[in-house]
């Protein structure tokens, strides 16, 4: 059996991992890097099936092109075929807006629709020789690890988390001889997740009470509905605008997905929807707390609400995601201001932003020491480590448990 990455592998994003296994070849992942511009992994070759572990972008986002040219067929789970289609079509919209060549279009989308296989956990399916079994990762709602039963047991675990957050339970080990396992947080702790949930609560507290307006850009899936759920109890004016209403819906759908039903019907109840023009002027005249996209606060309904607070030194930007170098976001937090787009020109001009700015961490993926703990628990004899910016901290602490590590870069070859 044989490895490959077209991407992902000491990069957070761009995901694709090529395996060879008795004439076979699987892909797992295919997707791109939402950065100014995109970035993308490797032109894949024609593959036998495809393997998807969840909906974010940097996971599905080139899956489109791949079955466009290839006409592939793609194993994910009911909840994440739902959402990745409303990614994969807004990414097209993002990159008219920024001006940037398409990857594919909408024909290519609709092949990729068509070609999805649903499989959800504990179902099993033989390619490649192996006996493919589906297990929950945690990180999203219809999230999968992929552990593959041949000569050897192979697990690729996609994006995970092993915490019990309230949108969706942690992953658990599974027993492997060879684990290709995400390093995105080698190196580094979380903070106490309770300890976090309360300080964000208080802070939107404090916030409306002095009379200001608490604003949580977020991402649509996942962090939408963490946050909604965080702040389900709260006696507020709260709103949900952009696309994370639709993915709550999604997620409604197949409750078998998500932690809590009853949570979450609780948490969309307190919050209004913003659906029309008319809503949005509503919002932003007397919503207290709004939980809104984009997350990296590079467009979407977030910057008129940013434009309603900037000179408000009694409101707030509360920002929870990961921000991507060089957006807007990352922006805020380093020189504390955007840039927008000037009305009637094409260029940005930077905005001051003067209304309190935090960030709270309310990661989707495990750190340093849940990736050892679940790396340990697993028992593997190689350790694959990906998706990371800087793998040889989590490298380090595994070979001290006496396990092979492995750090494959781009296009080299592994055999395990």
């Amino acid at each position: 059996m044989k490895i490959k990455f077209l991407g992902g592998a000491d990069v957070v994003g761009r995901m694709g991992m090529l395996l060879q296994n008795k004439g076979a070849t699987l892909l797992f992942e295919y997707g791109m890097t939402a950065s100014k511009p995109p970035q993308y992994p490797l032109a894949a070759p024609p593959v036998d099936m495809a393997f998807l572990t969840h909906s974010h972008l940097d996971h599905c986002g080139m899956m489109p092109w791949l079955c466009g040219k290839y006409d592939t067929e793609v194993v994910a789970t009911p909840t994440t075929i739902d959402v990745a289609e409303l990614l994969v079509r807004d990414s097209l919209k993002v990159a008219d807006a920024e001006g940037y060549p398409k990857p594919y279009d909408e024909q290519d989308i609709r092949t990729m629709m068509r070609n999805m296989t649903p499989m959800t956990y504990g179902e099993v399916m033989d390619v490649g020789g192996f006996e493919v079994e589906l297990h929950p990762a945690g990180h999203l709602p219809g999230a999968a690890m992929y552990e593959l039963r041949g000569e050897s047991t192979t697990m690729f675990t996609g994006d995970i988390h092993t915490y019990n957050m309230r949108l969706v339970w942690g992953a658990h080990p599974v027993k492997v001889d060879n684990l290709i396992i995400e390093g995105t947080y080698s190196g580094r702790l979380h903070p106490d997740r309770m300890k976090t949930e309360y300080e964000l609560i208080e802070k939107v507290k404090e916030v409306v009470e002095r009379g200001g307006r608490a604003i949580l850009p977020c991402f649509a899936v996942g962090r939408t509905q963490e946050l909604m759920l965080i702040l389900k109890d709260l006696k507020y004016n709260m709103w949900v605008d952009g696309m994370g209403k639709a993915i709550t819906r999604h997620y409604l759908e197949r409750p078998e997905y998500i932690r809590s039903e009853k949570a979450l019907k609780a948490a969309r109840r307190k919050f209004h929807e913003v659906r029309t023009p008319q809503d949005r002027k509503q919002a932003r005249k007397e919503a207290q707390v709004i939980v809104t996209t984009g997350g990296m606060l590079d467009g979407g309904p977030v910057l008129s609400y940013i434009d309603d607070v900037k000179d408000d030194p009694r409101s707030a930007i509360l920002l929870s995601g990961y921000q991507v170098e060089e957006s807007n976001g990352y922006r805020l937090l380093r020189d504390g201001f955007i840039e927008v787009q000037a009305v009637k020109e094409e260029l940005k001009r930077p905005v001051k932003i003067k209304c309190e700015v935090k960030k709270y961490d309310l990661s989707a993926h495990a750190d340093q020491n849940e990736l050892l703990a679940f790396i340990r628990a697993c028992d593997p004899e190689k350790v694959i480590i990906m998706h990371s910016d800087d793998r040889e901290p989590l490298a380090q602490a595994v070979r001290g448990e006496g396990l092979q590590v492995l750090l494959p870069k781009a296009e080299e070859e592994i055999e395990l």
